[in-house]
């Protein structure tokens, strides 16, 4: 296929965490928001005024120092992110708004507030406790978090206006972008895609990492290229994935996987497109704090939530989009010493496998992924191995 007109733009843009729209976004005197995680509502640091910036680091090279001060047991995603703020990769921020919900990502962060990593004068830090189990007692202390601990500080030392209005504006907003990425993602699901999975990765991780509003034209013109475009007679492909799992802030796996053979047809990991790139929808019924937690918490798919039916509907999810998006197979991905994909991966490996039906890969990999031999090598033979067993099926 030719390549998509703006590819290269948005793949610069995830090559530094303050890009060329981050840079503007702050010229203009919006305040940039550190973003950890998605149990923190993303378009709650997307109001009028703000803009969202998901803590990354690019091109990561040695995470020595973030290892001296986390030690060799912790997440490498959380070493790196601290490696890169003590080379001054996030002076930029005005905030960073963190929910207590993964110990390794607070340490990470308290290192960043009590080492001074970020030295703007009204700078501060942010812990929101959020559940761990979805029913309404749980949704109440969600909705205090959030007004006390992310609306109230944005309010009080920025300005910023946190009000319904403001809050069904930076929602109309946030569906802009949601529905353009869901649009261009549809696309996947045909026998013979017009857009790769690596492409859609750019994209979708694109809109976590810059205002959402200065990339709606190239989207835009994105959407109307992938509509008209005409793939290659054949595909290149051989097994169609689902990749789900866990941090996942570069499109170097999925790329990975395609050149070993396996198309990622649909993401269910953090920060890819589902479920954050999903309608929200608000009625005139409710508080719309409380409507927009609602939706966060019971869509939400982080194994943080420990309930028996949020269990269960994470496996049920998988499902459901394997089977929307035709995958032949599911791939687990996690982040080197991540204790809640560590978990979750082990049991829904085995669920998916024998109690579902699909063939399964799971893959623990370094934050860094590069070229990885090893993982291309099992990535590869996982594909021969839905490949035989299509054969084996068709023989029968």
């Amino acid at each position: 296929m030719k390549d998509l007109k703006h590819l290269y733009y948005f793949e610069n843009l995830l090559e530094e965490v303050n890009n060329d729209l981050v840079r503007e976004g702050l010229q203009r005197g919006d305040i940039a928001i550190g973003s950890v995680c998605s149990l923190i509502p993303e378009v709650l640091l997307n109001l009028p005024g703000t803009f969202a910036v998901r803590l990354r680091a690019p091109r990561t090279g040695s995470i020595e120092m973030g290892t001296y001060y986390m030690t060799s047991l912790l997440c490498e995603g959380c070493r790196a992110y601290l490696e890169r703020a003590l080379e001054g990769g996030y002076e930029f921020l005005d905030c960073i708004l963190a929910p207590d919900a993964c110990a390794q990502m607070n340490r990470c962060v308290e290192n960043i507030e009590k080492l001074q990593l970020c030295n703007k004068e009204k700078f501060f830090v942010s812990y929101a406790d959020v559940p761990m189990k979805a029913d309404e007692t749980a949704l109440a202390h969600y909705v205090r978090q959030m007004r006390l601990r992310v609306l109230a500080p944005l309010s009080e030392v920025y300005g910023i206006d946190v009000s319904d209005g403001a809050l069904r504006q930076a929602v109309e907003n946030q569906n802009r972008i949601n529905g353009l990425i869901t649009e261009i993602g549809s696309f996947r699901k045909e026998e013979n895609p017009p857009i790769t999975g690596y492409e859609f990765a750019v994209l979708c991780l694109a809109t976590y990492s810059c205002p959402h509003d200065l990339l709606i034209e190239k989207l835009e013109e994105t959407l109307a290229e992938v509509q008209e475009r005409k793939p290659d007679e054949k595909n290149n492909f051989r097994a169609r994935v689902l990749l789900a799992g866990s941090e996942l802030d570069s499109p170097e796996l999925v790329k990975l996987a395609e050149e070993a053979g396996a198309y990622v047809a649909a993401d269910r990991f953090c920060f890819g497109s589902f479920p954050e790139r999903q309608p929200l929808l608000l009625t005139e019924d409710e508080d719309v704090l409380t409507q927009i937690c609602r939706q966060y918490m019971m869509r939400g798919q982080c194994p943080r939530y420990m309930n028996t039916e949020k269990i269960e509907a994470r496996k049920a999810y998988i499902d459901s989009l394997a089977k929307e998006y035709k995958a032949d197979g599911i791939i687990y991905q996690y982040l080197k010493f991540c204790d809640y994909w560590g978990y979750e991966q082990a049991a829904s490996t085995h669920i998916m496998r024998q109690e579902y039906g699909y063939s399964v890969l799971s893959i623990d990999h370094p934050y860094s992924v590069g070229s990885s031999g090893q993982i291309r090598t099992r990535i590869q033979a996982f594909v021969e191995s839905i490949e035989i067993k299509k054969l084996q099926k068709g023989a029968k």
